[in-house]
């Protein structure tokens, strides 16, 4: 008999009645239980969070910043709302607390009432953070905590992220205007620095001019000292020449007192007699050609007169005994011709004197006659002009008291004044001192009034001024200045596409499981017929890989049209599994064949085995050490790695090494089921009274 034939029966005998033929239909849809059944539940179970019912308490009251209202709990609401993440009801703090203890809601988050001032304190001198309060019960559902760990972590992060970019903005804003501030600096310390060099060129003016003001006050000193001492002595004169003018204003007083009777009386006397001498002079003037020729015989004659009286005189009362009564006239008479023969005489001599021109003494005579008659005529006021006099001695008497007084009190100023001098010296030294450092401070403050401004200058062109672009472009990379490039080579389009690679194999392994709980591992009819043993095992093979194939049909079919399960190499996908069919139904058989009724349960240990060190769900890494090592000798893990390459895209050689390692994993098992199907032919004790039967 052939061992198509063989396989052919198998499956033959279940088409004799309706319960075996339902028997044979539920082999081949039972994987879709534990396949597409199982995806179905939660294929994408992230995109409808949004049935989830959460709590959410907004008891945020707001803030002021700068002038702006901040709502910071709003924004996050709105933004929850928005999310499409969870059925966000707003309810009160004690709602949200008895909704999360009942069950009601899955979890509440709860906005603080100064959550928007401790967001806006960023920016003043006690910044505070802000705090969520997140409130579950893994007792209602743990994954679902897990997934509003990471949902508010995004939110806690965008809140941050709101909050720095305020902060951050009004930086930047400060930065404007720190950087407008550095260059008014700047330029004012342009000017400065200009001004400063022109207070340089003034500090050497001034330097110099006082030291030329040093110099002049060392002069003034000495020239007030040289005053001071001539005040001394002007004051000594003064006040001597005050005391004669004193002296001489009593003697004229005194003199006018005296005289002043004498002119009152003898005025008209003074002025006839004036004007008598102005007539002889004039008579004198009139006669002096006849007196030239006349002076020397007038001189003789007088001459001889005198002689002759004074003969007669010695005579008659000189050398005479007896007195003579005309004696005192001849004495007179003697007197007189002797003063004529004297003026007679002069006057000869007088004209000797000048040769006989007489022009001179005709001038004298004029002058005299002048003089005569000016008298005569202010001799009737001699009295007003002595008076005047004296009241003019008086005045210059007063005009030298007063002299003297202030000679003394200018000798008095003159001496402040040289001491004010001495202290103006001193000062101007100590201003040309001063001034000189002065200088020199100047020189130093030009320099670093030049530093300054290069350094504002400097400090203006490192310090940003930025627009409002600028400032938005900033604040958006520091805000966040770390990103996350995400590159998917090879993405799975939702949850389910994800975790179909590990329930595939899963179904199929339990569809062989099943398969063999209702088809006998070993053809009983080849074994008594004594058939070899290679083709008791292929016989025994053969029904349940032609099921599993209708398995792979009807599981693929439903997921990718029926679920949506979309394959990046579906053919090669289908292909794959069919060679995992045919290796997880010869491993099935082999375990029943060779332990029996025992065998089921090593095929459901060996299911648990796999499943758990698969990696399918979590990576092996993250298991227990044993899982980690009996990882890649088991066929599901390299089924796992494969399909998820076919599935979602990737590098193929995995796959090669996933098809290589099923291909042995079926020939070793076809090869042990061969000597299972060889020992069966060999009854003995136990296999006549087993055990264990099932």
């Amino acid at each position: 008999m052939r061992t198509p034939r063989l396989a052919a029966l198998e499956l033959r005998r279940f088409g004799r009645g309706r319960l075996t033929r339902a028997a044979l239909v539920s082999m081949v849809l039972l994987p879709l239980l534990y396949g597409a059944l199982y995806l179905w539940s939660f294929w994408d179970p992230y995109g409808n969070l949004d049935r989830v019912p959460v709590a959410l308490v907004n008891q945020d009251r707001g803030a002021t910043a700068e002038g702006e209202r901040l709502t910071a709990g709003d924004d996050i609401a709105e933004g929850l709302h928005d999310s499409g993440v969870f059925d966000w009801h707003e309810v009160s703090p004690e709602k949200a607390r008895e909704g999360v203890r009942s069950g009601a809601y899955y979890l509440s988050l709860t906005v603080p009432a100064d959550f928007s001032e401790r967001i806006a304190s960023g920016a003043t001198d006690d910044p505070r953070a802000g705090a969520l309060e997140v409130r579950t019960d893994d007792a209602n559902n743990y994954i679902v905590g897990q997934i509003s760990r990471t949902v508010f972590a995004e939110v806690r992060t965008a809140a941050a992220d709101k909050a720095t970019r305020t902060f951050l903005d009004r930086i930047f804003v400060s930065f404007s205007d720190i950087h407008e501030a550095t260059e008014k600096a700047a330029t004012g310390a342009d000017d400065l620095a200009g001004g400063i060099e022109k207070a340089k060129k003034g500090s050497e003016d001034l330097a110099g001019g006082l030291g030329e003001a040093r110099t002049g006050s060392e002069d003034l000193s000495k020239g007030l000292r040289r005053l001071h001492s001539g005040a001394g002595d002007l004051a000594t004169g003064s006040r001597q020449v005050a005391d004669g003018t004193e002296k001489l204003a009593g003697t004229v007083n005194g003199v006018a007192d005296t005289v002043r009777p004498f002119l009152e009386k003898n005025e008209r006397t003074i002025a006839d007699t004036a004007r008598l001498v102005a007539d002889s002079a004039a008579a004198v003037r009139a006669n002096l050609d006849t007196l030239a020729t006349t002076a020397p015989e007038a001189a003789r004659a007088s001459a001889a007169a005198a002689q002759t009286l004074d003969g007669i005189h010695r005579t008659r009362c000189e050398d005479s005994p007896l007195p003579d009564p005309a004696c005192p006239d001849l004495k007179k008479a003697k007197d007189a011709a002797a003063d004529v023969a004297a003026v007679a005489a002069d006057v000869d001599r007088l004209i000797a004197d000048q040769n006989g021109d007489l022009s001179g003494l005709d001038k004298n005579l004029a002058d005299l006659e002048k003089q005569a008659d000016a008298l005569a005529d202010r001799a009737p006021h001699l009295t007003e002009d002595l008076d005047d006099a004296v009241e003019k001695v008086n005045a210059l008497n007063e005009g030298a008291k007063k002299v003297a007084a202030g000679a003394k009190d200018l000798r008095s100023g003159l001496g402040n004044a040289r001491s004010g001098a001495e202290d103006l010296d001193q000062g101007v030294g100590a201003l040309e001192t001063g001034a000189e450092n002065l200088d020199g401070g100047i020189y130093r403050l030009v320099d670093g009034s030049g530093e300054l401004a290069g350094g504002l200058h400097q400090g203006a062109e490192k310090i940003p001024d930025l627009d409002e672009a600028d400032r938005d472009r900033r604040t958006e990379v520091m805000a966040d200045p770390v990103r996350l490039a995400n590159s998917q080579l090879h993405q799975a389009a939702n949850y389910g596409t994800a975790f179909a690679p590990y329930f595939i194999p899963l179904a199929l392994w339990v569809g062989a499981m099943v398969a063999y709980m209702l088809i006998q591992p070993l053809n009983r009819r080849a074994l008594a017929a004594g058939a070899p043993g290679w083709r008791i095992a292929v016989a025994g093979w053969l029904p349940v890989a032609a099921l599993g194939v209708l398995q792979v049909t009807a599981l693929m079919s439903v997921l990718h049209w029926g679920i949506g399960l979309h394959m990046t190499r579906a053919a090669a996908t289908v292909g794959f599994l069919l060679l995992v069919t045919l290796c997880f139904t010869a491993i099935v058989q082999w375990l029943n064949a060779r332990f029996g009724a025992a065998g089921r349960i090593l095929v459901l240990a060996l299911l648990m085995l796999q499943l758990t060190s698969a990696g399918g769900t979590y990576p092996v890494e993250t298991s227990p050490g044993f899982f980690s090592a009996i990882h890649p000798y088991l066929p599901m893990s390299h089924v796992v790695t494969a399909l998820r390459r076919l599935i979602t895209g990737g590098d193929t050689a995995p796959v090669l090494v996933a098809c290589a390692v099923l291909l042995a994993y079926t020939a070793g098992a076809l090869a042990l089921t061969t000597v299972a199907a060889r020992r069966k032919q060999v009854w003995d004790f136990g296999r006549l009274r087993p055990e264990l039967s099932l």
